[in-house]
């Protein structure tokens, strides 16, 4: 495994999980503050879109590099 693929392998999967831990707070409605700003909970699902295209853009990219 070339570091460019190990890279990719890793990248992917963090926003992958990245993604499922927005979804999980979208669904079961977890507040998050940061410092003194609450965080809505609506802006879980366009943070999980964003994380979940990246992940997919990082394993095609994982997919070519391996061609």
């Amino acid at each position: 495994m070339t570091s460019l693929s190990r890279y990719l392998t890793i990248s992917a999967t963090v926003f992958g999980v990245v993604a499922i831990a927005h979804i999980a707070r979208a669904i079961a409605q977890w507040p998050l503050q940061i410092g003194p700003i609450a965080v809505p909970v609506e802006l879980s699902w366009p943070a999980a879109i964003v994380a979940a295209a990246l992940s997919v853009w990082g394993f095609l990219q994982l997919r070519e590099s391996r061609r």
